[in-house]
């Protein structure tokens, strides 16, 4: 709360519960006939004194890659490890602020940091992760591939040794994400079945005389998917899949085996070293403990800085939902090299949407799924609030008053930062629960998966049994997010999916495969009284156990989507939008965005179930459609998507899509198209403040 809010709060307390001091009343020592002066306003004001906490300098512990554990954390004897630092701060924070500060360097881990209630400020103290002045500090979960020696003259690959037994997904050379061996396939070679993919074209039969086909895998991508199954044996013509993955890959929506879209979708081949044939490439083989690469163009394996990760997460920050960890800060510190591997083995990554996916094996599943459940199915329905979610390198949960500030999130094999997401997709346990947390002035680049992934999609999360384990006020603001989701393309950069008051401020976002912002999950089927197109006994969503019909809200309501420059994302999909909206969200704001860039697509999507959303001010240029609103009119009269209010938009070389009527009181005013590059002084001013603020800009 900012003074000047302090002071009219005092303010109005005084007048309330003091009234004399506004009134003349002779004080005991004053000659006769004089009275106090009145004060009113400010000059009142300037009467009251706010105390003041006193300022304690707080403890610094010094860490350096070039220190020893031996030492006593002072610059001039500095610990060599974070683990060490972190056992020093649980002994000192209990009475003081502590900031460790980190020299320049690397910081190999192995094993991730996970943060406690013992390492958060204790009794309203601070304590703060940060670089050392002038220093750009890095925690990495990898190791340098060194001792590189050409083994293919003729193919151009080169080889070098790796521990036995490490199998990686994503690989680093010269801080760019490598490519694993990929042969890209026509999808009408072959024909798929619930155990796997016929090989239709005899020019492909060749397949079964591969080596370590237990490794290989099938990635497929379609309208907003982006599925991985694992291979089990080629026999003959029958490529043979790992269960339950296959399975689960192929029922649902935009499935492998029939993508929504077919001329838009893609089929892969993963994993083998027959496939490495382009540079940028590169395969691992476990048993050997060799990897092998093609090197990009002008690249010198004898210089180049190739990691290898092996750690699947560097952070954990988790308490406990009666007891979170609080008030702890990290500040100007670069978080690197993950790799999930959870793909790799038999549950393979079902691609739902945004890091959702599906796992396990389903009960009741269907005969024919290819044939009955490929635009959905009751089976299907039965697992859609026990989703998963793609744990992030950074975990946040149970936790309040936790700062990420002018930082790096990079090259990371999967989310960069998940705060409040599912149990599942936390190391500690524990999920949801994340309160005032800020991530600002940080830069995310060169991630397999999105850059921020906030609020759960269990029951739990949209309707939480208790308080504490809602998920609220989150900040983020002033990032510049590029170059993320490439190999989990169907991942939004920022995601939000249940949560209170989210605000989503002045970033930047760009060169992205699926959408740029991302705000609600549940299409409608959670908010009040359900959605009547998930009543069709085609999906017959409520006629499965634990689907419910709630009358009460989501907590999702006062999302703000403001001030930020989002361009050339949707570079692979169709579907979804630059910025998008999914159900209800009471008091949800789109405002003063700067969307461009987007051949094709869509700027501004309101999905299923969104309500009560207005769209402000927002200028759109060089899209196929600046709003869309998904108002499932195959469901009319029923009424989905509604009492949404779009005011005083600026777009060019788009329209509007979507039922826009007093009936669903969708409502467009005052929106203006723009001709050519005469864009109104108004929309210019919200093109020129759009994106990152300068750090001297004075906050909203």
């Amino acid at each position: 709360m900012g003074s000047h809010a302090v002071r009219l709060g005092l303010l109005a307390m005084l007048l309330t519960s003091v009234p004399a001091w506004s009134q003349t009343v002779p004080g005991p020592d004053l000659p006769p006939g004089h009275q106090p002066e009145r004060l009113y306003g400010e000059r009142l004001l300037a009467t009251i004194k706010v105390p003041q906490r006193p300022v304690i300098q707080p403890l610094i512990l010094s860490v350096s890659p070039n220190g020893s554990d031996a030492g006593d954390g002072s610059a001039a004897r500095p610990f060599a490890t974070l683990a060490r630092a972190q056992a020093a701060v649980r002994a000192l924070n209990h009475d003081r602020d502590v900031v460790v500060q980190l020299a320049d360097g690397v910081y190999r881990l192995t094993e991730p940091l996970r943060f406690t209630v013992a390492d958060g400020g204790q009794a309203g103290h601070l304590v703060r992760w940060e670089a050392a002045d002038g220093a750009k500090p890095v925690i990495s979960g990898g190791s340098m591939v060194t001792g590189w020696q050409l083994a293919d003259a003729a193919k151009g690959i080169w080889a070098a040794d790796i521990p036995r037994g490490i199998d990686p997904r994503q690989i680093w050379v010269n801080d760019r994400l490598a490519r694993r061996a990929t042969l890209e396939v026509p999808r009408q070679a072959f024909r798929f079945h619930e155990w796997g993919m016929e090989i239709a074209d005899p020019a492909w039969q060749g397949l079964a005389a591969l080596p370590d086909q237990k490794r290989i895998q099938v990635e497929g991508t379609g309208w907003f998917t982006d599925r991985h199954a694992t291979v089990d044996r080629i026999d003959g013509n029958r490529i043979v899949m790992q269960q339950p993955g296959w399975r689960n890959n192929i029922i649902g929506y935009d499935t492998i085996a029939r993508p929504v879209s077919e001329p838009s979708s893609r089929l892969f081949l993963v994993n083998a070293l027959a496939f490495l044939r382009e540079p940028g490439q590169w395969y691992a083989d476990p048993s050997a403990g060799r990897l092998y690469y093609k090197p990009r163009a002008g690249e010198d394996m004898a210089k180049a800085a190739v990691v290898l990760p092996h750690l699947s997460l560097l952070v954990s920050i988790a308490g406990s939902h009666d007891n979170p960890v609080k008030d702890l800060q990290f500040k100007g510190l670069s978080f690197q090299h993950t790799s999930w591997l959870e793909p790799s083995g038999p549950q393979g990554y079902a691609s739902q949407q945004s890091g959702a996916f599906l796992a396990g094996h389903l009960a009741d599943y269907p005969d024919e799924p290819i044939r009955d459940c490929s635009w959905g199915c009751w089976a299907f329905e039965t697992t859609r609030n026990r989703w998963r979610q793609q744990p992030a390198a950074i975990q946040v949960a149970a936790a309040t008053r936790i700062l990420f500030e002018k930082g790096e999130f990079a090259h990371l094999g999967q989310v960069a930062l998940g705060i409040g997401n599912n149990a599942d997709a936390n190391d500690s346990g524990i999920g949801l629960g994340a309160t005032a947390i800020e991530v600002s002035r940080n830069r995310f680049t060169d991630l397999s998966g999105g850059a921020i992934m906030v609020g759960g999609i269990t029951p739990d999360a949209h309707h939480p049994p208790r308080p504490e384990m809602g998920v609220r006020d989150i900040l983020i603001r002033n990032n510049l997010i590029r170059t993320v989701s490439q190999d989990y393309r169907e991942q939004s950069a920022i995601l939000v999916t249940y949560a209170t008051a989210p605000v989503i401020m002045h970033n930047d976002v760009s060169d992205t495969p699926y959408d740029g912002i991302d705000v609600g999950w549940g299409w409608g089927v959670n908010d009040p009284g359900g959605s009547s197109a998930y009543r069709t006994r085609e999906r017959g969503y409520y006629d499965q156990p634990g689907n419910l019909v709630y009358d009460t809200p989501t907590i999702l309501r006062d999302a703000v989507i403001f001030g930020n420059r989002v361009h050339s994302v949707k570079q692979w999909y169709g579907d979804g939008g630059a910025i998008y909206h999914l159900s209800a969200d009471p008091g949800g704001l789109i405002a003063e965005n700067y969307i461009y860039d987007v051949p094709g697509g869509i700027g501004i999507y309101l999905d299923e179930g969104s309500r009560h959303l207005t769209v402000r001010n927002n200028v759109v240029d060089k899209v196929d459609v600046w709003l869309n609103v998904n108002t499932l009119n195959f469901n009319l009269p029923r009424r989905t998507a509604m009492d949404n209010l779009a005011l005083g938009n600026w777009f060019q070389d788009g329209r509007a899509r979507g039922t826009l009527t007093d009936y669903l009181n969708n409502r467009l005013v005052d929106n203006i198209e723009v001709k050519g590059d005469k864009w109104p002084a108004a929309a210019r001013a919200v093109m020129e403040r759009a994106g990152i603020q300068p750090e001297d800009t004075p906050q909203r």
